[in-house]
């Protein structure tokens, strides 16, 4: 069995996610808030990894699904964003991976650029409706970040130069390594998988709805400060 060792460096949490995932949504959210109101800014990045749901599902997610998770993960985290799909049907966005490509590219001028690009391309989806499968809308989420060099993060998207590390992400993604989305990893060598919410489902994806459980907003407190550098 070929093993990955995704532990990081102290004060980096690699997190494994897909934009798509309103799981990821609140998590994401909560770490940035967290993160600010601990005082952690410059002692903990975030380095966003892929979980693509379309490659491991062999199959675009559908907009039934994402619809029927607005109302109950709203009220769950409401200051993270959320709308219903607002624009034309034709434009929701049947794909992810350019906009996860763009994530990776970013890298390249630092996480704190990935991690600003990540959380513009999470609003821009699930509180503004957006079609984060466009280039032009991807560059514009980039824009509005006011870090991220927009015409360099151009050039890596026109020539695929971190495709590659994309394909990786998701090869591991495939594994029992990451379990889901949102999957977190933490320096002290520990790993937690959709921190601080307990969800079933009830009926088929797409057709039924997220039930939740216990929750603990503060779950990422602890996380945060354990791996602080």
């Amino acid at each position: 069995m070929t093993t990955h060792n995704l532990t990081p460096e102290p004060g980096v949490v690699v997190v494994f996610s897909d934009i798509w995932c309103s799981f990821a949504h609140v998590t994401i959210h909560r770490l940035h808030e967290a993160r600010r109101r601990l005082g952690l800014e410059g002692r903990v990045s975030f380095d966003h990894r892929a979980f693509p749901l379309e490659l491991l599902n062999r199959k675009p997610s559908p907009r039934t699904g994402t619809d029927s998770e607005v109302a109950r993960m709203g009220s769950v985290e409401p200051d993270a964003g959320w709308q219903m799909w607002q624009d034309k049907d034709w434009l929701y966005p049947s794909s992810t991976l350019l906009a996860l490509e763009a994530i990776q590219a970013a890298k390249e001028q630092g996480l704190g650029a990935s991690e600003q690009l990540d959380l513009a391309l999470r609003k821009a989806f699930w509180a503004e409706s957006k079609s984060i499968a466009n280039y032009h809308v991807i560059l514009d989420a980039a824009e509005s970040t006011g870090v991220v060099d927009v015409p360099e993060l151009a050039a890596a998207l026109d020539d695929g130069r971190a495709r590659r590390a994309l394909s990786e992400q998701a090869a591991i993604s495939a594994t029992e390594v990451v379990n889901c989305s949102p999957h977190l990893f933490l320096p002290d060598g520990t790993d937690h998988a959709n921190p601080g919410i307990e969800v079933g489902w009830a009926g088929d994806y797409g057709v039924g709805w997220p039930i939740i459980g216990a929750v603990d907003p503060h779950a990422v407190d602890d996380l945060l400060k354990r791996s602080a550098a």
